[in-house]
């Protein structure tokens, strides 16, 4: 029983870790590929399932945080500290800055998507829907699962994918190697990319964020959000992959990151 707890909840991690990282971020914050309705609509449900507010609202702060990085405007602003960065910034008043240099980011393509703005609409159903109502079911009427054990599964995997979706914002921000560019708190950090299946390759995210991997190489065994991308392309349903010449990437290290 343990084994199978075990496994299940880890199915789940992967599940919705793949949400955050491969939709709401590379896809509709960074617009690094681009995808057909069928994916969107799939990555809409995930989405919607790690419950960390809807695609537009959680794009529009991303947005926020890359413009104004490691300023009184950027909403989980690093330089405020480790609890700040990770979980802090939900617990207090955002800084004016947030809220005034925030207005003068774009998000009207975010505003002609119909998957964001019916998703926006009906969060508040699709929400509990998607997070704990179906994942806790499912198991209990599909095959006979105990309804308590889908139920804590359902909530441990969601408090799971949260701290380590905030653990993008705080350590990889602080502890790592900035091969690209020394002069930002961002950094490159293997463990949280591997926990977060691609996102910890930080220090190149935040030098050339329109690159779909997030990352300088595509390497699955630590970037498995990109190996997601590319199975949707050989699908035919993400397309127009942008990536970053690798002369372009030698000339930035060379230049800005540090030296080993």
């Amino acid at each position: 029983m343990v084994f199978r707890y075990c496994c299940r909840f880890k199915f789940r991690y992967h599940l919705n870790l793949k949400r955050q990282p491969a939709g709401a971020h590379r896809l509709w914050s960074h617009r690094s590929y681009k995808a057909k309705w069928p994916m969107k609509f799939i990555l809409m449900i995930f989405q919607s399932a790690s419950f960390q507010d809807d695609i537009y609202t959680w794009v529009r702060d991303h947005r926020v945080h890359h413009k104004f990085t490691d300023t009184d405007a950027d909403p989980y602003n690093a330089r405020r500290g480790f609890f700040f960065s990770h979980i802090g910034w939900l617990l207090t008043r955002k800084h004016p800055d947030v809220a005034s240099k925030g207005a003068t980011v774009d998000c009207s393509d975010l505003e002609q998507d119909p998957f964001v703005i019916f998703q926006k609409k009906w969060y508040l159903y699709l929400m509990p829907l998607c997070t704990f109502i179906i994942p806790t079911l499912v198991p209990w009427w599909a095959w006979g699962e105990s309804f308590w054990y889908s139920w804590h599964v359902a909530v441990c995997r969601y408090c799971t994918n949260l701290n380590i979706t905030w653990s993008v914002n705080s350590a990889a921000h602080m502890w790592g190697v900035k091969p690209y560019d020394k002069s930002i708190t961002s950094v490159n950090n293997a463990a949280v990319s591997f926990l977060a299946l691609g996102e910890g390759w930080h220090n190149y995210h935040h030098v050339f964020p329109w690159d779909y991997k997030a990352a300088e190489l595509g390497n699955y065994g630590l970037n498995f959000t990109t190996a997601f991308i590319d199975f949707f392309a050989y699908l035919g349903l993400a397309y127009d992959l942008k990536t970053v010449p690798t002369n372009v990437i030698k000339k930035r290290a060379l230049r800005s990151g540090e030296t080993y």
